[in-house]
């Protein structure tokens, strides 16, 4: 007998996704009442996710659908991003006319799909939510119809996606083929000697993932689609997804295929090495801030990597903290972003900053503090992020891989500061509009406090993700 609290989150995500889609549906003029049910959802989906990591870990549906520390850690970070992405944007999204009521719920339903992602147990049930998220974000990605960058950027999105869909199905199949199931448990178990079509398979699932969380060389579509988006998509795309495919990553590796360490360990190595160097180098040339944040977000990406393919607990846990820390850095910049606004037009290049220390001094130290945490600067949240995958990685004696790590955080550096450069030492542009509403304000003042503070109290992070246990 299932105990329906532990699915509650899940059950409760799916009832109120119908709600408001029949909300929106019936009553006129609803796109506000929508918005804010969404919110409030998200509200009470955290509360009921906190609740249940009081609860002992537990499996269902023949094992193939898990709640366990991991998975309620992810889903809580996952959700929590979505609130702050919705508090930051809904300014933004009135001003270039896509407050809809299909906007809250396409974000609701993707993250449904992220959650299924994150307790699978299954390459059946994680293909699943796969889709069902994939399939929100083809909408989203295109979503500013009026504009002809964004309906390129779905379309991108949609060929590519489809693209690596395909890979990972075909890479499931030949799982499944050679070990006789999907179930993570049972194929561990039914592995004795890994025959090529098992490697296969495990690549072709890896190339499917690392197209997800645009690593190297699966990234193509990351910088059109970030700069084609609406800005509010965009935040989404950097961060929410990415939580869902590295879950599943940590998972699909570590349950059924740690013992055959040796057939995909080199692979994330590579990924991850190819990751940090092309995302630090990339962005050096980039103008746009919504592309420099892509190629930044493909950098970021290699550090995890770095961290999983260690292969041991010490190694998925610091990955686990540099994602959590990755996300708040995401958010006090694209907080930021939010914030270049003149005469309802946002600003998204990077000479737009010129000079804004002058008129705008609270929010160019927000901005400083966040890209000196994005570079790695200590004492701030970014430098312990990189801090714990280079411990993970030396543990493991991979000195290779922390060298090419700090070079290129070295290299990274370099366009964070031009950045700085522009915008305390450039002359003064323009002034921005200040009348910003409360929830973007309040995403920006606690992200960016965590990202000032955390050295201060790093504790509670690292003793709720030192409970995460894979192996």
């Amino acid at each position: 007998m299932i105990d329906i609290n532990y699915i509650l989150p899940e059950l409760f995500i799916s009832v109120s996704l119908m709600f408001i889609l029949l909300i929106g549906v019936f009553k006129k003029k609803s796109s506000l009442l929508v918005y804010n049910l969404t919110i409030v959802s998200l509200l009470i989906l955290i509360a009921l996710l906190i609740n249940l990591s009081s609860l002992p870990n537990n499996s269902f549906f023949g094992s193939s659908y898990l709640i366990d520390d991991l998975s309620n850690f992810m889903k809580i970070i996952t959700v929590a991003s979505g609130i702050f992405v919705l508090l930051a944007s809904s300014k933004y999204i009135k001003s270039i006319n896509i407050f809809k009521i299909e906007y809250p719920v396409l974000i609701l339903s993707s993250m449904l799909g992220m959650m299924v992602m994150i307790s699978s147990n299954d390459l059946i049930v994680f293909y699943m939510g796969l889709e069902l998220q994939s399939l929100a974000l083809y909408v989203l990605a295109s979503f500013n119809r009026e504009n002809l960058l964004s309906s390129e950027s779905g379309l991108k999105y949609f060929v590519l996606s489809a693209l690596s869909s395909g890979i990972l199905l075909y890479g499931c199949s030949l799982v499944y083929g050679f070990s006789g199931s999907t179930n993570y448990n049972i194929i561990a178990e039914n592995i004795v000697n890994t025959e090529n079509g098992l490697t296969f398979g495990i690549v072709f699932i890896l190339v499917g993932l690392a197209f997800k969380i645009s690593a190297v060389p699966f990234h193509m579509w990351a910088p059109d689609v970030y700069e084609g988006s609406p800005t509010s998509i965009t935040i989404f795309f950097a961060i929410l997804p990415k939580i869902a495919a590295l879950t599943v990553i940590i998972r699909f590796l570590y349950v059924p295929f740690l013992n055959v360490i040796e057939q995909w360990q080199m692979i994330i190595i590579f990924l991850s090495i190819a990751s940090m160097i092309f995302g630090a180098v990339a962005a050096i040339g980039q103008n746009n801030l919504k592309r420099l944040v892509a190629y930044s977000s493909i950098g970021h990406m290699g550090y995890v990597l770095a961290g999983i393919s260690t292969g041991t607990n010490q190694g998925v846990q610091s990955s686990i903290i540099y994602i959590s820390i990755y996300l708040i850095m995401n958010i006090a910049f694209f907080s930021c972003l939010f914030m270049l606004r003149k005469n309802n037009k946002y600003f998204e290049k990077i000479e737009d900053l010129s000079g804004i220390s002058k008129n705008h001094p609270i929010l160019s130290i927000c901005f400083l503090i966040t890209l000196f945490s994005l570079a790695g600067i200590p004492p701030l949240a970014g430098f312990f992020a990189k801090f714990y995958i280079f411990l993970a990685v030396i543990e493991k004696q991979m000195y290779f891989l922390a060298i090419i790590g700090l070079i290129s955080t070295v290299i990274a550096a370099f366009y964070y500061l031009r950045i700085i450069k522009i915008m305390y030492f450039d002359d003064e542009k323009q002034k921005y509009d200040a009348d910003h509403h409360l929830g973007l304000k309040l995403s920006l003042i606690v992200s960016t406090i965590i990202i000032l503070l955390y050295f201060v109290y790093p504790g509670p992070l690292v003793e709720i993700i030192s409970k995460i246990n894979i192996i």
